[in-house]
């Protein structure tokens, strides 16, 4: 039997990705963020409006998308309640964020030059995908509270261990993503680890991690 609920929240599962960006003095910006979706060589991204990244996005027009493992999980849950944007809004502050410039060294991740674009790729990540900007589109209504971000990949890094030898495709056997799922941190079809993203979103979860 179905139930209409009227729910809340559409947050069903995507891949947790960390996106650096640069900031307009020139610093290095990474954000968590899981409203991505990937097509041929371009991949579309969600992002609310009051977001540091956004506005470094509409301004650079380019990022890298650094896909983390489900072994990375302690490094985004470091900065899942933190902004690079000062000062905090009243909203964020409500939900537990605090204004963070250095997000790469409170999430102990390290800068790794690009080779097409300015902003860095985070070291530790197994996939690491260059982009512009191709468009952006308002998003949300009756008033945009959000901008969505079509952005191409123009070279992608991949961990050796995970490309199928003799071909340019990823392993899925090797390839374990990290995937939010209603702002909880699931690995390999688990819940792994607690989440303040769903503490500062008040989220009505009573779930037990599994140890990794």
């Amino acid at each position: 039997m179905h139930v209409v609920p009227g729910l809340e929240v559409l947050y069903f599962g995507t891949p947790v990705v960390l996106i650096s960006t640069r900031n307009e003095d020139g610093t290095a910006n990474l954000a968590p963020m899981s409203s991505a979706w990937w097509l041929g060589q371009s991949c579309m991204l969600g992002l609310g409006n009051s977001a540091q990244t956004t506005a470094n996005l509409l301004r650079e027009r380019e990022c890298v998308l650094n896909l983390p493992s489900s072994a990375m999980v302690d490094a985004v849950d470091r900065i899942a309640l933190t902004t690079g944007k000062a000062p905090v809004s009243d909203r964020k502050l409500k939900q537990g964020y605090r204004y963070e410039r250095d997000k790469f060294s409170v999430a102990q991740l390290s800068e790794q030059a690009s080779e097409l674009v300015r902003p860095p790729r985070v070291a530790e990540c197994p996939i690491q995908l260059e982009c512009k900007v191709v468009s952006t589109h308002p998003f949300g209504s009756p008033t945009p509270t959000a901008t969505a971000f079509e952005v191409e990949v123009l070279r992608a890094h991949v961990e050796q261990d995970l490309v199928i030898p003799g071909t340019r495709h990823v392993a899925p056997l090797g390839w374990d993503p990290l995937i939010m799922k209603f702002c909880e941190f699931f690995g390999g079809g688990h819940n792994i680890h607690p989440s303040r993203l769903a503490e500062g979103w008040n989220m009505p979860h009573d779930i037990e991690p599994v140890a990794t």
